[in-house]
């Protein structure tokens, strides 16, 4: 799939902008703070109208903007198309796809991306949240009904901790505490199914990249960690579902006690692993940026056996934090699909990969 031009009114520091890419790659330079990231956001929305820095669509919309529009022409499953995606003050996004009202989950069939930034360099060495949210992102584009689920258990966790929070100035709440237990439950267990078939996949694509990346001198593994009661992750919904309820039984008194919630999904982990020894405590730097680079270049394989094309990559100032081998590295490795980067300076990178250049200064492009 390929992002063939973009036009930007109201977006961040975007007054009104457009800009045409190229099929290959596309280098993005210019100095600090004039629009390069907030160029490559725009793009990400495109895949499920949601932004990887920010929540809140109202930090989207520029300074003294009534509203934000992304509005871009994209070549996907063999035919053109357009994707609109509108943001007002106080009102929810507005998402047309040929004209057609679709919902942020639908256009993951439309537009995928990967994105790599600097922050993703400590997807090893980082807490539990930043690889749950490594495979939200991915398995929300390829499974729209994941997105959905994802929502409905985030919107029962806010609500169930605020009942635990707030329990004992408002007994009351008690009587709705079980009702959202339950429904935190049963979302959990369809969450559960599918992170445990991606984190199969994301391995299993994973371990020969780093193979290779390494000159096969180490072994990338990874295993998917979830509630401590739930004996197969790859049960049915049905059978995760009751061996989350005794696990959630067993902590109810824990949880009123410390006013957490402590089961559910939101306590999943990837365990990955360097030639057999956890790669949080013991990997060094460079073993660090190997795994995570090896990460991120599976999930676009994925993308690739799913949909039948290549993700648009999206490589925000991360190869300026790369020594040169692992810049070869994943440079001679983005070939045949469309790749967006952003650096200070061209560096070389545009001559390296035959790529075109865009400048951006001021919130403009050229």
């Amino acid at each position: 799939m390929i992002i063939r031009k973009i036009a930007l009114n109201g977006f961040r520091n975007y007054d009104f902008e457009t800009a045409d890419f190229d099929s290959g790659t596309n280098v993005i330079c210019g100095p600090n703070a004039q629009g390069k990231t907030n160029l490559l956001e725009a793009v990400y929305m495109l895949s499920g109208a949601r932004s990887f820095r920010t929540r809140f669509d109202k930090e989207l919309i520029g300074f003294d903007c009534d509203g934000a529009d992304i509005l871009a022409e994209v070549h996907s499953h063999e035919r053109e198309q357009t994707v609109n995606i509108r943001m007002m003050h106080g009102r929810p996004k507005r998402i047309l796809v040929n004209g057609v009202k679709k919902t942020a989950g639908e256009l993951g069939d439309v537009v995928n991306a990967v994105l790599f930034c600097p922050d993703d360099l400590n997807l090893i060495k980082e807490g539990a949240a930043v690889r749950r949210r490594l495979m939200d992102n991915a398995i929300s584009q390829i499974r729209p009904k994941y997105a959905e689920i994802l929502s409905d258990f985030n919107r029962l966790y806010e609500h169930k901790t605020r009942i635990l929070r707030d329990w004992r100035d408002k007994p009351a709440l008690l009587d709705t505490l079980d009702e959202f237990s339950d429904g935190m439950a049963r979302a959990s267990a369809q969450l559960i199914r599918y992170r445990a078939a991606f984190a199969l996949r994301l391995g299993e694509a994973a371990a020969p990249i780093h193979r290779e990346f390494s000159n096969a001198v180490e072994e990338l593994t990874m295993q998917y960690k979830t509630v401590s009661s739930v004996r197969d992750p790859f049960a049915s919904a049905r059978d995760i579902y009751y061996d989350i309820c005794d696990h959630q039984e067993r902590h109810r008194q824990a949880e009123l006690d410390s006013a957490q919630c402590l089961t559910g999904a939101h306590k999943d982990d990837l365990e990955i692993q360097i030639n057999g020894s956890a790669a949080r405590a013991f990997a060094s730097q460079g073993q660090t940026r190997t795994a995570a680079l090896s990460i991120k270049l599976a999930e676009r394989e994925i993308f690739l056996a799913e949909t039948g094309e290549y993700p648009v990559l999206l490589l925000d100032d991360v190869l300026s934090e790369l020594d040169s081998k692992r810049q070869e590295f994943v440079l001679n490795r983005i070939g045949g699909g469309q790749t967006l980067i952003t650096c200070c300076e061209d560096e070389g990178i545009s001559a390296r990969t035959g790529g075109r250049v865009l400048f951006v200064e001021k919130g403009r492009i050229r």
